[in-house]
């Protein structure tokens, strides 16, 4: 949420910004609604201030000797009493003003960072870094997509998880969900090498969480939600991670807190995305491992870009060419000050495609969910910052689609077989009562 003393003091520091995202906003009318607000407060402040004042007086008269219930402090009392009134006033028109003010607040975006490039789209984000050599078919050979390989191996299904669900649900089956397990393990694992605590937070979320990391009000509709309770599934775990110290102090020598957390994620989606139809890419259900910082602000650049190359490194392990692109600020986020796109190479569709989007969010989210740290003897609003690291199922197309051979079998990098247990996912036989009643006949 945006600083409320920029609006009353020079919103052009809001839509300056703002402009810069592709928006066009006019300010007028919340300007006012912050300027009452902050006119009612100082209102109430000072009855109240003037109400302490006149009990403190009606004790001293007390004490001087005056009657409890004499003239002299009957009148102090009605003139508290007035004041007290006057004050209750003064509160409800507060709320109903702060309520609309917050209504408002709340569906702004973040403001671009002034690092981040200008642009309206994504075709004006900036490519930074590539790392790797991307597998293209040579020699006559025919390099498959991830769906066909998952189907042709036997790890997905698709048509009876319809029956389960609707479309956009996979269940993956035998290899596939072995595979599933062994990169949650392998992520979890390295980022735990690299400082960050394990976190396994609830899926349900509650509304104020939503609230506090930026989905909501703005992304209600993306969102699934339980119909007779306050919960939501999670649509990632940026979300309950930033909960986790909603309304609390932090202590500066906490800082900074790093988290690795893994959660199934939800996420209703509309529209036809072409080819991201099949397979792994765009599902209604997916696994995630996020990363998350909370930083003191003058750190948060450096961990802007520690994060992202923790987010890299699990690319490189894994020998997944990447490329890293900066979001230009027609394409950021809704919380996001600035943002780097990681886009993993698909051998089989010939193209990078997103897998992890590393973003700093500055004192926006922490604004929303209340969390500060004690800086010597005042407090101050900390930074989050938040990546992929990585999306699982996007992780798991593109491993199939790099490490696809002649014989049908699908190699993996020397870092997973650990977890995996095997070098190669191979093609499944006949199942075991086919092949019996086979042998038969």
């Amino acid at each position: 949420m945006l600083d409320q003393r920029l609006l009353r003091n020079d919103p052009t520091l809001i839509t300056g910004p703002l402009a810069r995202r592709g928006m066009a906003t006019d300010l007028s009318g919340l300007r006012q609604l912050a300027l009452e607000a902050r006119d009612l407060e100082q209102r109430r402040s000072e009855l109240q201030a003037e109400g302490n004042r006149i009990g403190k007086e009606v004790g001293e008269r007390i004490r001087a000797g005056a009657a409890p219930g004499g003239e002299e402090v009957k009148e102090l009392r009605e003139q508290g009493n007035r004041i007290k009134r006057q004050v209750g006033e003064l509160e409800e028109q507060e709320k109903g003003i702060e309520a609309q003010l917050l209504e408002q607040l709340m569906v702004l975006p973040n403001l671009p960072s002034p690092l981040c490039p200008s642009g309206r789209s994504e075709a004006d984000n900036v490519e930074v870094k590539r790392w790797g050599t991307p597998r293209v078919a040579a020699g006559g050979e025919e390099l498959q997509e991830h769906w066909q390989i998952a189907e042709r191996l036997g790890i997905v299904d698709t048509e009876r998880s319809v029956r389960i669900a609707q479309s956009r649900f996979v269940t993956l089956l035998g290899q596939g969900a072995r595979l599933e397990r062994a990169l949650i393990s392998f992520m979890l694992d390295r980022h735990g090498q690299r400082g960050y605590t394990e976190v396994l937070p609830p899926v349900l979320v509650n509304t104020a969480s939503l609230t506090g990391s930026g989905q909501l009000p703005k992304f209600a509709e993306e969102s699934f939600r339980c119909a007779d309770d306050d919960l939501w599934l999670t649509p990632t775990a940026e979300v309950p991670v930033t909960s986790l110290h909603r309304g609390e102090v932090l202590g500066a020598e906490q800082l900074p807190l790093k988290y690795a957390a893994y959660t199934p994620c939800f996420r209703r989606e509309a529209g036809s995305y072409g080819r991201d139809t099949r397979g792994l890419i765009r599902l209604h259900q997916f696994n995630k491992v996020e990363l998350y910082w909370f930083v003191a602000p003058e750190d948060s650049e450096a961990a802007h870009e520690q994060l992202t190359l923790d987010a890299e490194a699990i690319l490189e392990a894994l020998e997944l060419p990447y490329r890293r692109l900066e979001l230009c600020t027609g394409d950021l986020g809704f919380s996001a000050a600035r943002t780097y796109d990681l886009e993993v190479w698909l051998a089989g569709a010939g193209t990078y495609r997103e897998i992890s989007s590393c973003s700093t969010c500055g004192d926006f989210q922490a604004r929303r969910a209340s969390i500060r740290f004690r800086d010597g003897k005042t407090t101050r609003l900390l930074h989050t910052l938040n990546g992929s690291g990585l999306a699982v199922g996007r992780t798991m197309a593109a491993l199939l689609e790099a490490g696809q051979q002649p014989d049908g079998s699908v190699s993996l990098p020397a870092a997973l077989v650990p977890y995996f247990g095997a070098e190669a996912l191979t093609p499944a036989g006949p199942p075991a009562a086919a092949a019996g009643a086979a042998a038969g006949r």
